[in-house]
């Protein structure tokens, strides 16, 4: 039986070539300035202020000399030291006497690890006996990027190495031809070059826009979404994209989310803002009247856009933008009612997931007792929300990683994680029971003694954001979306100018059935509308010559499955009106 590899043993390798790689930027620039060096998930990096730009193609001889060093067997050694003695080893490092001025203040022990005699870090460990432990062949130096001091970026710019480590060599290939399927696959590309989405200059960044191909996906998930819902009794409601600072100031987003929001100075000396959530504004819909026990739960849906002032450095395609549209819906109801709501929710998403291949994992995402500062509310009622979501988690026979800190500031929440086609793990749709809100807008039914009770609020996005989404789902299919999604499901091709009326017969005979397509009749070769048609990764090609128009029938290309051969004209529309309905 093959034994699993230890990852703490492989993190100690990852944080040990960090140090390896610190050493061989010092002997290449001996004043450059150290920063910090952590492990990350396939790998890890280092920070450095460089007396120069350091170019992609220096990193082979940064990895030679960290290999040189490998093979002389040095060892790892720690030992906690005085602030005075790591001021002293670190007195022409200044970003080091920042992170021990730090540590002295928040009262951490101060600890520095030698590899060998030469290099001396502030560490606070874990790391191999030796060197000899790490295969010289099993890590590479991947990419520069630049990097804030600190992720602010008020600090100076460094430059950060980014290294790939794992056990064995062969890993390591695995993880590079991965890497260069993901790179294939990159939404950022694939996305302009299935004219779905552009960004324009004029516009700004984080604001993409969306063509009518784009646009047709979107209202495609959407309305696949709303399909869902409907049959939970949810409504639709429509909410401004602006809002009075004086809501946010009553839900408590004003104070934490202030610096993030978009804000408008009216005319008449009015602060508004862009709204960066919909939650609120949900909440004064339902606070628009009196609801008795027998009306709850209220189920209010909308998809609409909401807006973040991100920093322009962590804007990235449509994975971090500026105008985030969510698939939000909000549950009004009484305690007793939480867990069935939740059930209910819960089974859209698998459905909805399920449809795109995608396996899910659960975390429920909890707060932090020691930091009660970051969350509204007292910590019994948290202890409350946690204990129903577990409660339910329990009911639904899932596992549940418990990640502390994690929750949203108003509530704990059940994430849903999602694995792609290439192994890759992304959050995707979340459950979050919100026992706050309804307290601070005072919101209540009248129960069966008469009285006002107060309710509970649950906060459910599917999608998250579409944008995001379709991120997500571009690179999982490589572009190549499935029949009942895709924005052409297919494309006719005449051989010739002969046959065109056929072809359009052939359209119009799709068209009535609701199946997207196009004709092709330009004056190009045939094989290069079938290569067009490929590129642009069309699920279905149509080729009709004299044979077909006198048969009624068509010859079939499909884009995964290649020729098909010839079928009737009937029978095609039936299989693919099978397809779409089934989503297949």
């Amino acid at each position: 039986m093959q034994r699993r590899p230890d990852p703490k043993s492989l993190d100690k390798k990852r944080h040990s070539l960090a140090h390896l790689l610190a050493a061989a930027v010092l002997k290449k620039f001996p004043k450059a300035k150290l920063g910090v060096g952590p492990t990350v998930e396939s790998g890890f990096y280092y920070d450095f202020l460089l007396p120069r730009p350091l170019g992609e193609e220096e990193l082979k001889e940064l990895e030679g000399e960290m290999r040189k060093l490998i093979g002389q067997k040095l060892p790892f050694k720690g030992e906690e030291v005085t602030p005075l003695k790591a001021r002293k080893i670190f007195k022409d490092q200044p970003l080091k006497l920042e992170l021990i001025k730090d540590f002295v203040k928040e009262k951490k022990k101060l600890t520095i690890y030698r590899t060998g005699e030469a290099f001396l870090d502030l560490c606070r460990g874990g790391h191999v006996k030796n060197t000899s432990e790490i295969d010289p062949e099993a890590f590479k130096l991947s990419s520069v990027a630049g990097a804030y001091w600190r992720g602010d970026e008020k600090n100076k710019m460094l430059t950060r190495i980014y290294g790939l480590a794992f056990e064995t060599k062969e890993k390591l290939e695995e993880h590079l031809k991965l890497l260069e399927e993901a790179e294939r696959r990159d939404h950022k590309k694939l996305g302009p070059a299935l004219d779905l989405f552009t960004f324009s200059s004029l516009v700004g960044s984080g604001l993409p826009l969306w063509t009518p191909k784009g646009t047709l996906l979107r209202d495609i998930l959407d309305s696949y979404v709303w399909e869902l819902r409907k049959a939970c009794g949810y409504e639709r409601v429509d909410i401004p994209h602006l809002t009075k600072k004086e809501l946010y100031e009553k839900s408590g987003h004003w104070e934490k989310f202030k610096d993030e929001l978009f804000k408008i100075n009216t005319r008449e000396g009015h602060l508004f803002a862009l709204k960066p959530m919909n939650c609120p504004h949900h909440t004064q819909i339902y606070a628009r009247r009196k609801w008795s026990y027998r009306e709850l739960p209220q189920r209010y849906a909308s998809t609409t856009k909401v807006y973040r002032d991100e920093q322009s450095g962590e804007l990235a395609g449509l994975s971090r933008v500026l105008a985030i549209t969510q698939d939000d819906a909000h549950v009004f109801c009484r305690r007793s009612q939480v867990k069935e709501e939740i059930e209910k929710i819960w089974d859209i998403i698998n459905k909805f997931y399920g449809t795109f291949g995608f396996s899910l994992t659960v975390r429920l995402s909890l707060h932090d007792p020691k930091n009660m500062k970051n969350y509204l509310g007292e910590e019994r009622v948290w202890k409350q929300a946690e204990s129903q979501l577990r409660s339910v988690i329990k009911e639904k026979g899932a596992k549940a990683m418990e990640a502390k800190g994690e929750a949203a500031f108003y509530g704990p929440k059940i994430d849903f994680m999602g694995r792609d086609s290439l192994g890759r793990e992304w959050q995707v749709a979340t459950i979050q029971l919100d026992m706050n809100m309804p307290e601070r807008f005072d919101l209540d039914c009248v129960n069966e003694a008469g009285k006002p009770e107060r309710i509970v609020m649950i906060h459910a996005a599917i999608m998250g954001s579409i944008e995001r989404y379709l991120a997500v789902l571009i690179e999982h299919y490589a572009g190549a979306f499935p029949l009942w999604l895709a924005p052409v499901q297919a494309a006719v091709l005449p051989i010739s100018e002969k046959q065109a009326d056929y072809a359009r017969r052939v359209l119009r005979a799709l068209e009535e059935k609701g199946i997207r397509a196009k004709i092709s009749d330009a004056n190009e070769t045939l094989n290069k509308r079938i290569r067009e048609a490929e590129l642009q990764k069309i699920p279905y090609v149509i080729v009709v010559g004299d044979r077909e128009a006198a048969a009624n029938s068509v010859s079939v290309r499909h884009y995964h499955r290649g020729q098909e051969g010839e079928t009737g004209l009937d029978k095609l529309i039936e299989k693919l009106e099978e397809e779409v309905s089934t989503k297949a």
